[in-house]
């Protein structure tokens, strides 16, 4: 059994314990560019294109190849 996801836009399959790219069956030791606009992410680990964003806790920009999302915590 398999899984299928996406790292920064590129097609990953989860295989034998591993996350490897579809195209090239490499594992991901390195994460690419984003497969949309090229950009690595930032020294701090945000998507290039979103940077940083204030109070977020998570935020995904999709990479062109599923929606992009923010999160924020939760307001009591």
């Amino acid at each position: 059994m398999s899984a299928h996801s996406y790292a920064r836009g590129w097609p990953v399959t989860y295989v034998s314990g591993v996350w490897i790219y579809d195209d090239t069956g490499e594992p991901i030791d390195e994460m690419r560019a984003c497969a949309r606009c090229g950009r690595v992410p930032t020294p701090e680990g945000y998507d290039a294109c979103l940077g940083h964003i204030p109070g977020a806790i998570g935020a995904c920009c999709g990479h062109g190849a599923e929606n992009g999302y923010v999160k924020f915590p939760e307001e009591a």
